[in-house]
């Protein structure tokens, strides 16, 4: 095909038709959105001759991603990202329809593959009884492209070790540019707490987003900083972005991520101490214990805030002090949204109100005592909560088969780590299942899994630990044969 196309007489004459009629437009209109068409035309070429450079594009666009309105309140989507997920989408479609087995059984026989797929159909079946229909399409639309994109088009990718290798450094650099680019402009407002979301501007959504990217890329620093040792300027460098991480997630002042770190780190001795796999279950007795605490004759009324002591404060420490006292109002506004979406959830606990239909239903089940400063919530933001979120928009099959997914996450990374032999590949493994409990916090307290930086991380490192578990599983058959296995080069 790449010999066909550059010999092609036919091809170029009309690449420098199209190239023409481009410049003739700009000249004529001035809108210099048209010189991007060039690129464009560029890149649906390369995606032609060679998808996997193509798809190494992708993963270097993700941090730099920014999200722009096509129309203003209602449409919106993020450069140059997403529109190139809609490409992997079609030629994921393409090359299925031409080789079924392009997808081959041992991946439909997966368990995390599928639980993910029913709770793609089970969306569906949400949008279907939606109580904003056009708004659940969006979100469907987008959920499509984000798994396709980074859940299944990954496995004809990441075949050997370079190309982990090669992920890791395609996102970390786009990554530490941005975060640069934001310490420096914070330092130039004092790492002020009330004024971060200036120096982040436009990068990224807000302050939540832009922590939990770094606390998800974080353990992997960890992880490289582990396979290093031995060669003197990578183990040295890796020092440094570690230290400079975790100086920048403290100065985003965002509690969640520093406790995904935490966490992260938790989950990482559960695996090499063989407990990982009691951690999930354990957090959801304590979830369901403290639920049953508080729904007992209306208990959580007495935790209810001071509306005229609830308020954002000036400094971290200020923050952190009225987040124990219970005077925080970010933190008070969760508790109210989280009571209302737990009296939503009554009203149609199977189906949901679809996708995007809690902001537009929740306040009228809202307590009142529970109302703070921001509960008008003009930015439209949602649950705080992905186990809520799944609840009040489509229902309990939906949070259920989250809570499912999330105990096979850490159960299955355990398995794959301690099947492996090959050293790389089960550092690799702790580094996905690191990744995906940062995610996992985080989601805790915010509803992430839709946004393209943050969704695009989760569902790559599902797709990466579904890779492994079939990578382990062939290495332990070589074993079982008396086949050397290869062992990498560090």
């Amino acid at each position: 095909m790449q010999l066909l196309l550059t010999e092609n007489k036919w091809f170029r004459a009309l690449s420098f038709a199209f190239l023409f009629v481009v410049v003739a437009l700009f000249a004529y209109t001035g809108k210099y959105i048209l010189l991007l068409a060039p690129f464009v035309f560029l890149f649906l070429l390369l995606a032609g001759l060679n998808w996997k450079v193509a798809y190494w594009i992708l993963i270097f666009t993700i941090p730099i991603s920014m999200e722009i309105e096509l129309l203003p309140g209602s449409l919106s989507t993020s450069l140059p990202d997403e529109p190139i997920m809609w490409l992997f989408l079609i030629l994921t479609v393409l090359l299925w329809a031409h080789k079924p087995s392009i997808l081959p059984q041992w991946w439909w026989r997966n368990t995390i593959v599928l639980v993910v797929v029913l709770q793609l159909l089970w969306t569906i079946v949400s949008v279907a009884f939606s109580t904003e229909l056009f708004l659940s399409l969006k979100f469907l639309l987008s959920k499509i492209w984000l798994v396709t994109a980074f859940f299944v088009f990954p496995i004809l990718v990441f075949k050997e070790k370079k190309d982990y290798k090669k992920a890791f450094i395609l996102f970390l650099i786009p990554l530490l540019a941005t975060m640069v680019v934001i310490l420096i402009r914070h330092a130039a407002i004092g790492f002020s707490f009330l004024m971060l979301k200036r120096a982040i501007g436009i990068i990224y959504y807000n302050h939540v987003d832009y922590s939990t990217v770094m606390s998800m890329f974080f353990p992997l620093l960890l992880i490289a900083y582990s396979l290093c040792r031995g060669k003197w300027l990578l183990w040295n460098i890796i020092i440094v972005l570690i230290i400079f991480f975790l100086v920048a997630i403290y100065l985003t002042y965002a509690r969640a991520a520093m406790l995904a770190v935490f966490f992260s780190l938790l989950v990482y001795a559960g695996i090499r101490l063989k407990l990982v796999k009691w951690i999930m279950p354990g957090i959801y007795v304590l979830m369901a214990m403290l639920v049953i605490f508080m729904a007992r004759d209306k208990e959580y009324l007495k935790y209810r805030p001071n509306y005229n002591q609830t308020y954002m404060h000036k400094t971290f420490t200020e923050h952190m002090i009225a987040t124990l006292r219970g005077t925080d109002m970010s933190s008070m506004e969760r508790v109210y949204r989280w009571v209302a979406g737990v009296r939503m959830s009554g009203e149609k606990p199977v189906t949901g109100y679809g996708p995007n239909g809690f902001v537009t239903h929740y306040k009228p089940f809202g307590v009142t005592s529970f109302r703070t400063y921001v509960s008008r919530n003009n930015e439209h933001s949602t649950a705080h909560n992905y186990f809520l979120f799944m609840l009040i928009e489509q229902g309990w099959p939906a949070m259920i088969l989250y809570a499912i997914l999330m105990v096979l996450i850490f159960a299955r990374s355990q398995t794959i780590y301690y099947r492996f032999h090959d050293r790389f590949y089960k550092k690799v493994t702790l580094g996905v299942a690191m990744l995906l409990a940062a995610g996992f916090v985080n989601n805790f307290f915010s509803d992430l899994l839709e946004n393209h930086k943050v969704g695009s991380m989760f569902y790559l490192g599902l797709a990466l630990l579904v890779v492994l578990d079939k990578k382990s599983k062939d290495e332990e058959d070589l074993r079982k044969e008396n086949i050397p296995v290869q062992q990498p080069t560090l």
